[in-house]
């Protein structure tokens, strides 16, 4: 038998060290080529490192949490043939995996090594004990799902890929009478004494330090307007009806980014980057808007390149699309940076004002808040209308308050006015 080291590979960029997130594999696990080791982070995605050989985890060289430098020993893994030492000569070609998804690795058996036990095999069954520090996998929306119906998730077993619940697991748990509602009442009320610590770790942690190098280093202010949304509205109601079945259907976003591409032909001081360290201002022609995008792991921007020269529609899909990739953990490095100022949003949670933190290097971000319907008094009559805000934040070293209730009030005049939006 010999020893395999494989080291931490070298992930280009002119990165010197990456963050160890995730250990997919412990010692004596089985792996089979190609199976995915281990998680890193560096300063812009999460990537995967995956095995280079078959055989027999011995050692592993680091906690999740540790910073390792490229060329460090990563794992070594216990292989046939002659009792030496090898080392991955060419490190085996990483996968960008910017949101670190469990996966349940396929087994091809194309050396006589056996294949490892999957880590998490679909179980039957509607049930399951956990133990009470165990988080279980699932989606934001499965877990507010679960929230409502009042099912403890760490109760309900996950057919998805390693487990993860799904919508369909909390409608069995439902259906086989196993909900909170018929659990004993007292158990609601038991008095609680455990404790969990959760380390900052991987993503959360590059999330963490970048909010809080934005909030130290750029001069934040906020600006909320209230905007009368009726008519574009009653406006993207009409084109879904007319062209959803052939076009695809549109939210209010792509209409948001329109209005923010418009808007900033006047104000061209919002779409730019400033290296506060160079004492630059850099102004871009090209619009690239970053949609802030919630996923299993945190806050995610992918870019929406060139949203001057896209249609409504277009816009909209590649909302969807980037969307899409960042919850899957699919979106590649390119489609998480290179954004010139960010849109945000909170959906049907968007509350009634919000103080959203910067992009850096961008000097503005815009927020949007939920609709809702109120009175409004419009020619001394009241009528009912759909009232949104706007709660954007800018950064103040760059960007005068002035200019910043300007451009949010041409945004409002394109909005409360959309033939505007598309009158060049």
């Amino acid at each position: 038998m010999g020893t395999h080291v494989i080291k931490m590979p070298d992930i280009g960029e002119g990165i010197a060290e990456v963050e160890l997130s995730q250990w997919h594999v412990k010692v004596g696990d089985l792996v089979v080529e190609d199976q995915v080791l281990a998680d890193v982070m560096t300063d812009k995605a999460m990537v995967d490192i995956p095995s280079p050989v078959h055989g027999k985890v011995i050692a592993l060289g680091g906690q999740p949490g540790e910073v390792m430098a490229v060329g460090s020993v990563l794992i070594s893994i216990e292989v046939e043939g002659a009792g030496n030492v090898k080392e991955s000569a060419q490190p085996a070609p990483v996968k960008e995996a910017p949101v670190a998804t469990p996966k349940v690795e396929a087994v091809v058996e194309s050396k006589p090594v056996a294949a490892p036990a999957p880590k998490a095999a679909v179980c039957q069954g509607p049930m399951v004990a956990r133990q009470a520090d165990e988080r279980p996998l699932a989606s934001p929306a499965v877990r507010k799902h679960a929230l409502d119906l009042g099912i403890p998730l760490r109760l309900v077993r996950g057919t998805g890929p390693a487990g993860r619940i799904l919508h369909e697991d909390l409608d069995a748990y439902l259906a086989q009478g196993q909900s909170n509602a018929s659990a004993p009442v007292a158990a609601a009320y038991a008095q609680r004494t455990d404790e969990q610590q959760i380390p900052v770790i991987g993503m959360r942690r590059k999330i963490a330090q970048r909010m809080q190098d934005a909030t130290q280093r750029a001069a934040h202010f906020s600006y909320v307007e209230e905007i009368d949304v009726t008519a574009v509205e009653e406006l993207r109601a009409h084109l879904n009806e007319k062209h959803g079945a052939t076009r695809g259907k549109l939210t209010l976003l792509p209409f948001l980014v329109r209005a923010m591409v418009v808007a900033l032909r006047d104000f061209p001081q919002m779409n730019a980057r400033y290296d506060d360290e160079a004492q630059v201002i850099t102004r871009l022609g090209a619009v690239h808007v970053g949609v802030a995008t919630q996923s299993d792991v945190g806050l995610m921007v992918p870019v929406v390149r060139h949203a001057e020269a896209r249609s409504l529609w277009d816009s909209a899909a590649e909302i969807s699309r980037l969307a899409s990739a960042a919850r899957n953990g699919k979106a590649s490095r390119d489609e998480l940076s290179g954004s010139t100022i960010t849109l945000t949003s909170l959906g049907a949670l968007g509350g009634i004002v919000s103080t959203p933190v910067l992009n850096l290097p961008e000097v503005a971000i815009v927020g949007v808040n939920k609709i809702v319907e109120r009175p409004m008094v419009i020619k001394g009559q009241i009528v009912i209308r759909k009232m949104m805000n706007l709660s954007s934040s800018f950064d103040h070293r760059v960007v005068d308050g002035m200019d910043a209730a300007l451009f949010i009030q041409a945004i409002r005049g394109l909005l409360e006015q959309p033939a505007t939006l598309f009158v060049d």
